[in-house]
């Protein structure tokens, strides 16, 4: 089954994603910021990953473009909060291939998911 990189500063959210992925058959790997999620992406190469916009260390855009350099062809979905339409437009131009608003509807995040890793 695809892996799918699940990136979250809120130990309760990368939680949340990662049950309701495995309980969908897919494998995870988490990373808590930015600066991790490009290591892991190295590491792993996943499918797809799943990733907050606002961490510390490295925020989800430096790292969104840090795995896109890496590989064009990365599949990555934007997670966000309501309000956050400007970042949301400068992260799909950036590479994101589609995006999932907080708190997020279990649908939502498998469809996005589902998309990623078929592609």
């Amino acid at each position: 089954m695809s892996t799918i990189l699940v990136v979250d500063d809120a130990a309760f959210m990368r939680m949340r994603a990662t049950k309701l992925l495995k309980e969908n058959g897919y494998d995870v790997v988490e990373a808590e910021n930015g600066q991790e999620a490009v290591a892991k992406y190295q590491e792993v190469r996943p499918a797809g990953v799943l990733m907050d916009i606002t961490m510390p260390i490295m925020d989800g855009m430096a790292a969104l473009k840090a795995i896109t350099s890496l590989d064009p062809n990365a599949h990555v979905v934007m997670v966000t909060a309501i309000g956050q339409q400007s970042v949301v437009i400068e992260a799909l131009k950036a590479g994101a291939k589609d995006f999932v608003v907080k708190p997020f509807q279990p649908d939502r995040v498998l469809g996005a998911v589902a998309k990623m890793a078929a592609a």
